[in-house]
């Protein structure tokens, strides 16, 4: 399980098939701390409910493709949940 925030969404003008409904959206994983960490990636939202500023939890690789409804699909990361609530010792930018 990786967290990471939703910063924006993804349009594209062609849409694989078995991906017909799925958001892609443009999400910005994040470290232990809660910062930033490398560079934004797109999730498909198997949640299908994440919305910008949210924070998230995903997965990567072959799980990533088994979320979604249609498996196998090309994606490289799926949205599997929203986070309602942290507790963690100091998380920068993450309200308690």
């Amino acid at each position: 399980m990786l967290l990471g925030r939703v910063i924006g969404t993804v349009v594209s003008t062609q849409v694989y098939e078995g991906l017909e409904g799925v958001p892609m959206l443009w999400v910005q994983p994040l470290a232990k701390d809660g910062t930033d960490k490398g560079t934004p990636i797109v999730c498909a939202d198997a949640t299908r409910q994440a919305g910008r500023g949210e924070l998230i939890y995903y997965e990567g690789g072959r799980e990533a493709a088994l979320a979604l409804e249609r498996w196998f699909v090309p994606v490289d990361h799926t949205i599997i949940g929203l986070v309602d609530s942290l507790k963690a010792p100091v998380w920068k930018g993450v309200e308690p």
